[in-house]
């Protein structure tokens, strides 16, 4: 009696694991491709990765076919596989993903005269009204005072918000102040030796000039942590009190060319690199 390709393939195929039923997908040319176990009512990996901004469905079943994507820490092979993507973690090429599409991530250029906070009862206006849709659910990470300008993250992922924002993590911030010249050859030095302040000594990471211009100098200052006014009061402790503060970067995401007031939702990558600097 003969048999099919199909039949005697059914017989190499090792039994299922519990809870999961293979088909063809599952199979490679050496048999199965992974154990993951399949989420009932699951979401199919390869949709999960085009809705999370990866690339297209079919650049997608590349990138799981050459094995770089991985579901809790298993590398998955099948195009088929079937994941949730609200409880699951999910990486490609080792970068986390933003698989929950209920999850938003934002940056907001703030301007001046912008309180940090989703509400006043004074009537002032708030990084709310700067929102769109319901910008009120949203977390700010961190804060920029009233009169500084510039980059500011938020999002709903509180898990996220909250490692961005503890000194613990160390995510770098830049700013760029606009300070009185002229300025002193070591007053980079001085910056990252560390400078006494009234609730202790305070370091910049890093620090250079950008332009000199009459009596007036901008200076670039990066720093891991985020005391209250901590940029204004290590730049008048050393005699260069700040005119104007504007953030350029958190961590990877940069301000780039976003106009005051405008807001744009995070790439992808961006998200991914966020991930990575807080160990998620």
């Amino acid at each position: 009696m003969r048999t099919s390709g199909r039949d005697r393939r059914d017989r190499a195929r090792p039994p299922a694991p519990v809870g999961h039923a293979f088909d063809d997908d599952d199979f490679g040319p050496e048999g199965p491709r992974d154990s993951l176990t399949d989420v009932p009512g699951g979401v199919r990996l390869q949709k999960v990765l085009a809705a999370a901004g990866v690339g297209s469905r079919r650049h997608c079943e590349e990138l799981i076919g050459e094995g770089r994507v991985e579901v809790d820490g298993e590398v998955v092979r099948r195009y088929g596989a079937r994941v949730d993507p609200e409880h699951q973690v999910i990486r490609v090429d080792g970068r986390r993903i933003p698989s929950s599409e209920k999850l938003v991530y934002v940056a907001l250029n703030k301007p001046a005269g912008v309180l940090t906070s989703m509400s006043d009862s004074r009537g002032r206006k708030t990084i709310a009204d700067l929102l769109p849709g319901d910008g009120e659910r949203l977390f700010h990470v961190g804060r920029l005072d009233y009169d500084t300008e510039g980059l500011m993250l938020l999002t709903n992922d509180g898990e996220l918000a909250h490692r961005l924002a503890h000194p613990r993590y160390g995510v770098l911030k830049t700013y760029l102040a606009d300070v009185p010249g002229p300025l002193p050859r070591d007053l980079g030095r001085r910056l990252m030796s560390g400078v006494e302040l009234d609730d202790g000594p305070a370091a910049a990471d890093k620090f250079r000039v950008v332009e000199r211009a009459g009596n007036r100098a901008l200076v670039e200052i990066t720093l891991h942590e985020g005391r209250k006014h901590i940029v204004r009061r290590m730049l008048a402790a050393v005699g260069h009190p700040v005119s104007r503060l504007v953030r350029t970067q958190v961590g990877p995401v940069s301000l780039g060319s976003l106009r005051p007031g405008a807001t744009r939702k995070l790439t992808t990558r961006e998200i991914g690199d966020l991930y990575a600097a807080v160990g998620l």
